[in-house]
């Protein structure tokens, strides 16, 4: 269902907020009247941090434009006279506000949607069956929003007795004044004759004693209304204090340590607009009761009545300005983080945001925010608040931006979009760390004032750890130690310290969802594949998951010592797994085609009891980003037996000459797909069409895979292609006195000592098929027949 139809829907408050989402930035009738159109259009596909899609965002507004004009065009009748007049006028007021920034209105209309999904997803499981029964979030969620209900009432009630404090205290003032009359009036008494100060003395002592009786009274409610109005105070920063406390420190966090994993291909961190709206009821709440603290120490200033009062006033704006300092500090994040493994002289990005920002009126005097990258050592004295000014590991070129504030969202972000590592200057190493585990970050510091610089701030925040890399070959390692860090950093530690080893499945949980990211692919690592990883890992022979969930692995034995009998270690092959799969096998690991991680041994007794021509893929164990063919077939130097053949790996670089699914349909000796799937059923749709015919006697080039044990030539020289042996036939290979030019002659065996292929070997034959194939067809066959 269309979500602007659902939207209708909502009521209350949700309907109130999405009330709110509209006005002269984007009236509700345009969303209206165009929302199938809106919902059906790309905005996500538009990075709002570059510059580069303006072009996108001006086509969009063009389009949304000439949408509104077709529907006002279209508009019949009285209503739909008026109907065209309105349409009309928005189109020119939308071309007016948006044409210079069209990124704005993709900006706004972003922010529209996904509030409105929000709120029709929150409805929607509010009043489902199951929705009834309130997740733990939904609970939360209540009970943060009754939270601020309480503390809105708590400030609506001592504002109340603020003003009549206030009121009493003026009143107190005009007695006291008057009281002051009387004591002149009898002072001047003194003056006149004593028949006449008699007559009117007594009356006035009289009404002296009455108003310094009620004065006395007075001072006494007054002061009680002042420890009242103090004791409410407190009540209300001790509220507050809890909300804050689960909003930064259990929220934020969450949300901070989701953005983490991330970064390791975990499910993305999710907006900030809720977080946002609770820090700035916050940001409100805090400083409309630091309003009236200041106005009780006003009042008591203009009256001063001896007793607690001063102390405790001084207390409550010594915590409210404590509290109003940590939401600010806590709440200048990074919205976009720098990419953790950094290339010197390489352009990236970032984002930093004030969550109250809008709020606090900050934009007011827009504030200048500076990128610098530190190193693990001063960003620990950083957090000490040790004194580091000037203290840096290195020069950023475009490090310094201004934040804007975006009207339409009420964000008030700075976007970093040309920054640049000049250089790094990297500290002694320790024991065998290399360059590529050594962490940095980039501190972001900015400095602003609130209140009419009632307030001053300087704030600070530190990106997730990055390490710095000057060549591409350093980023598998730099990969690894990013990974580790992101994995299982515990919140709150010490820059950036992480355990050195882990339990197997917490390990397996990290590499799994980077694998899942990186080939993209809602098929993970099966529990099968963590157990051929844990014997890889392990060096271990057991099938059974049970024997490795209390194991540990060591950062070491992650990426630091090599595999035994090789020269890499267990993160750079599974790496390199990954980037092959990533780039040229990700639909055949969706389809289910690839098995991938079986050894050698495991392949040999799977195969062996199927019928020949069977085959399976799998990771190859000896070679970083490799994947072979096992398949099974007769042996050619025994009569009736069978053997299992191994192709040698295929890499990226044989991938981008020729893809798996044509070189597995070049092979036809390879017939099911193990256990029993033809492999024209899996792989045909991923074949290369055929090539055209012959122009002007000449046929394009093309290479095709062949293991020369398994193939022979064609007798036909009309068909320009060599074919393949029948599999019924001996697999020996069948030596035929005329080659027709297409093999040379092959004395020596392309099979190594394994039984393997060997592909260099293989692919000099099809360099050869290539090479005959430019000639021209005529003189191609007639050197050959003559």
């Amino acid at each position: 269902m269309a979500v602007w139809i659902q939207a209708q829907q909502l009521q209350g408050d949700a309907l109130h907020q999405m009330q709110s989402l509209y006005g002269q930035h984007f009236p509700i009738e345009v969303r209206h009247y165009l929302s199938q159109w809106i919902e059906s259009q790309l905005w996500d596909a538009i990075d709002l941090e570059n510059p580069q899609e303006e072009f996108k965002a001006k086509r969009l507004l063009d389009s949304l434009i000439q949408e509104l004009q077709n529907k006002a065009e279209h508009q019949v009748g009285e209503d739909g006279f008026l109907l065209k007049i309105k349409l009309g006028h928005y189109a020119s007021q939308l071309k007016s506000t948006y044409d210079r920034c069209p990124l704005e209105l993709v900006r706004c209309i972003k922010h529209i949607l996904y509030t409105e999904q929000r709120l029709v997803r929150e409805a929607t499981n509010s009043s489902s069956p199951v929705g009834g029964m309130m997740d733990s979030m939904s609970q939360k969620y209540q009970q943060i929003n009754q939270a601020f209900e309480e503390l809105r009432l708590l400030t609506q009630d001592t504002e109340n007795d603020l003003r009549k404090l206030q009121h009493n205290q003026e009143y107190f003032i005009i007695q006291y004044q008057e009281s002051l009359r009387i004591q002149a009036q009898l002072t001047s008494l003194a003056t006149l004759p004593p028949a006449d100060r008699q007559l009117r003395e007594p009356a006035l002592l009289s009404k002296r004693a009455t108003v310094e009786a009620w004065l006395t009274r007075e001072a006494n409610t007054l002061q009680k209304y002042r420890l009242d109005l103090a004791e409410k105070h407190q009540k209300t920063l001790q509220l507050l204090r809890k909300q804050q406390t689960i909003i930064l420190d259990d929220e934020l966090i969450q949300w901070k340590r989701r953005q983490q994993l991330a970064g390791n291909g975990g499910p993305p961190e999710g907006g900030l607009d809720i977080l946002q709206s609770w820090c700035e009821k916050l940001a409100e709440t805090i400083w409309q009761n630091r309003q009236q603290i200041r106005r009780a120490e006003h009042l008591r200033q203009q009256l001063p009545i001896p007793g607690p009062i001063e102390e405790l006033l001084n207390d409550l704006n010594s915590t409210i300005t404590d509290i109003i300092s940590a939401l600010v500090t806590s709440t200048f994040i990074i919205e976009k983080q720098p990419p953790q493994v950094l290339k010197t002289q390489t352009k990236f990005a970032a984002t930093v945001r004030l969550l109250v920002g809008g709020k606090l009126n900050v934009h007011m005097n827009p504030p200048q925010v500076k990128a610098t990258i530190v190193s693990e050592q001063q960003a620990k004295a950083l957090l000490k608040n040790e004194n580091t000014r000037n203290d840096s590991s290195g020069e950023i070129l475009n490090n310094n931006c201004v934040m804007e504030y975006h009207q339409t969202t009420g964000t008030l972000s700075a976007h970093f979009r040309n920054m640049s590592l000049k250089r790094i200057k990297r500290s002694d190493r320790r024991g065998a760390e290399s360059v590529t585990e050594e962490k940095f970050t980039i501190l972001f510091e900015s400095q602003f004032s609130i209140g009419g610089n009632e307030l001053v701030f300087q704030v600070k925040t530190l990106s997730l750890p990055v390490v710095v890399i000057v060549h591409g070959s350093q980023d598998n390692n730099a990969t690894a130690t990013v990974l580790w860090d992101n994995a299982f950093a515990e919140t709150g530690r010490v820059p950036f310290l992480v355990p050195d080893k882990v339990i197997w499945p917490q390990l397996c949980d990290a590499i799994n969802m980077k694998y899942k990211a990186e080939v993209q692919s809602n098929r993970g690592l099966s529990e099968e594949n963590l157990v051929f990883l844990a014997q890889k890992a392990f060096s271990s022979s057991s099938n059974n998951p049970d024997d490795y969930r209390n194991m540990t692995m060591t950062w070491s034995q992650f990426n630091r010592e090599s595999l035994p009998g090789r020269n890499f270690t267990f993160w750079q092959w599974f790496d390199g797994v990954m980037e092959l799969t990533k780039k040229h096998l990700k639909p055949h690991w969706n389809d289910g085609a690839i098995l991938g991680f079986v050894n050698k041994q495991q392949a040999q007794d799977m195969l062996m009891s199927k019928p020949n021509g069977t085959f399976l893929l799998r990771f190859s164990d000896s070679e970083i980003g490799g994947i072979t063919i096992a398949w099974v077939a007769e042996n050619p130097n025994k009569a009736g037996e069978r053997m299992v053949w191994n192709l040698m790996p295929y890499t990226t670089k044989d991938f981008s000459i020729r893809s798996l699914s044509d070189r597995i349909s070049d092979l036809n000796h390879l017939l099911f797909l193990y256990p029993d799937r033809h492999k024209d059923e899996v792989f045909s749709k991923y074949y290369t069409p055929p090539l055209s015919k012959a122009v002007d006697g000449y046929v394009k080039p093309q290479i095709k895979q062949v293991v020369p044990e398994f193939t022979t030539a064609n007798p036909d020289p009309s068909s320009g292609n060599p074919t393949y042996m029948d599999h019924g036939a001996s697999p020996a290979p069948v030596n035929h006195p005329h080659t027709y030019g297409i093999y040379p002659p092959m004395s020596d065996s392309m099979l190594d000592t394994d039984g393997d292929f060997d592909l260099d070997d293989t692919m000099d034959v099809a360099r050869h098929v290539e090479e005959l194939l430019r000639r021209p067809v005529d003189s191609q066959w007639g050197g050959q027949q003559s």
